[in-house]
């Protein structure tokens, strides 16, 4: 499939083309950002989880993305 061929991401939630693996991320590899840290610690006390202080952004989103699932929070 060409690029053009190639879907066009809507940016609507459930759109497929609109999620991307974390470890697919150019940017995977660099710190998590505040809002992730954040939002990682509030659901880690909730479950009782301890976080790395030096989290990637791809490894943040997957840790953030279990929790959800652990707690029930963000669904």
């Amino acid at each position: 499939m060409s690029d053009a061929d190639a879907p066009v991401n809507s940016g609507q939630p459930g759109d497929p083309t609109a999620e991307k693996d974390p470890h697919d991320w150019v940017t995977g590899d660099e710190p998590a950002t505040g809002a992730q840290k954040s939002y990682l610690s509030t659901l880690a006390q909730q479950a009782g989880e301890e976080v790395p202080d030096d989290i990637s952004k791809a490894d943040a989103s997957i840790k953030i993305e279990e929790l959800q699932d652990e707690t029930g929070r963000g669904k």
